[in-house]
C-alpha cells in the first residue's frame, strides 16, 4: 500500500532472568508509538527493571481481545505508527498472541520486523541432550485426554525431535499418554523454570519421567521428546520393489520421485530400488 510508513516490531522478552532481555528491547520500549502487551502490569515491571519508561500509548493485547484489538493496531500502523508487540515471555506468536496481527499487517504490506530474544523452545532443545538438527514445535496439547491421545498418534512416527509446552498440573497425564503412544522407553527431557532460580532439566525414558511427574511438578514446563526411530528395512524382493515403483508411476509420479519414495518407505538405498526397476524392465 502506497504511503505506509508504520512498522510492526515483534520483541522477545525474558523467559525468566530479566538480564536476558535483548539490548534493543529497551530502546524499542522508549521509542514506540504504541506498545501492545499481553499483560500491561508485567510490561511495566519489565520496563522498570530495564530502567526505561514507555513514551507511547500502552494497550493490552491478549487472547481474550486479540481479534477485537487487531483492527485498531492495524489502523495505527497504516497511519505510520511504530507498534511494538510484546508477550509475557519469549517471542510473540509462538503459542502467544501475535499471529493475527502479523497476518493482518503482512496482508496490507506493512513492514514487520523483530527484536530477537529468548525462546523456551530453543533453550529446551539445546539443554535436552537429544538430536536438534531437525525438530517440530507442537505447542500445547489438547486438555481432553481423548483429543490429546489423537494428537499424539498423529506424530507417533515423526522422526524429528518434538517440542511441547505443558501446564504443570497436566504434566503427569501428558507424559503417561506419551509413554503409551510413543513407547515407554522413548527418551525425553522435561525442562522446568528455564533461566530462573529453580531451573531443572530431567532427562530419561518417558515412563520414568511420568512416574517422577506424578509426585507433583511446579513452574513453566517445556517437554522435548526424541523422534521415532528409523523403520527397519523391509524384506522385499526386486520384483516387489519394481511393482511399487510402477504403481506410483501409474499414479502420475516421475520415476525418480517414485524410486526415492519407495526406497524411503522400505528403508533401502535408492540405488537398490533403481537396480530392481532396471532388472524388471530387462525382464
Amino acid at each position: 500500500m502506497a504511503g505506509v510508513t508504520g512498522t510492526l516490531v515483534l520483541a522477545g522478552t525474558p523467559i525468566g532472568d530479566v538480564a536476558d532481555a535483548p539490548p534493543r528491547l529497551a530502546a524499542e520500549l522508549e521509542t514506540a508509538d504504541v506498545v501492545a502487551a499481553e499483560d500491561t502490569r508485567r510490561l511495566r515491571r519489565l520496563a522498570q527493571a530495564l530502567g526505561v519508561q514507555p513514551k507511547g500509548r500502552v494497550v493490552s493485547y491478549f487472547e481474550g481481545n486479540e481479534s477485537a484489538r487487531t483492527p485498531e493496531l492495524v489502523e495505527a500502523l497504516e497511519g505510520g505508527a511504530r507498534v511494538l508487540l510484546v508477550t509475557d515471555a519469549g517471542m510473540p506468536s509462538v503459542s502467544d498472541p501475535g499471529y493475527r496481527l502479523v497476518a493482518a499487517a503482512v496482508d496490507r504490506d506493512i513492514t514487520v520486523t523483530a527484536v530477537p530474544g529468548p525462546s523456551a523452545v530453543l533453550t529446551a532443545l539445546a539443554l535436552s541432550g537429544l538430536p536438534v538438527d531437525r525438530f517440530c514445535f507442537e505447542g500445547f496439547l489438547p486438555r481432553k485426554s481423548g483429543e490429546r491421545t489423537s494428537r499424539l498418534r498423529e506424530v507417533a512416527g515423526e522422526r524429528r525431535t518434538l517440542v511441547y509446552f505443558e501446564a504443570p498440573h497436566r504434566l503427569d497425564d501428558t507424559l503417561a499418554a506419551m509413554a503409551e503412544v510413543f513407547g515407554a522407553g522413548r527418551r525425553a527431557a522435561v525442562c522446568r523454570e528455564l533461566t530462573k532460580t529453580y531451573e531443572e532439566v530431567r532427562r530419561g525414558p518417558l515412563k520414568d519421567l511420568a512416574a517422577w511427574a506424578a509426585e507433583g511438578v511446579r513452574g513453566e514446563i517445556t517437554v522435548v521428546v526424541e523422534g521415532a526411530p528409523a523403520p527397519e528395512p523391509e524384506e522385499l524382493d526386486p520384483a516387489e520393489l519394481a511393482r511399487r515403483v510402477a504403481v506410483r508411476e501409474e499414479a502420475g509420479e516421475h520415476r525418480k520421485e517414485a524410486i526415492a519414495a519407495v526406497a524411503a518407505d522400505a528403508g533401502l538405498p535408492k540405488r537398490q530400488v533403481f537396480d530392481a526397476v532396471v532388472a524388471a524392465k530387462k525382464a
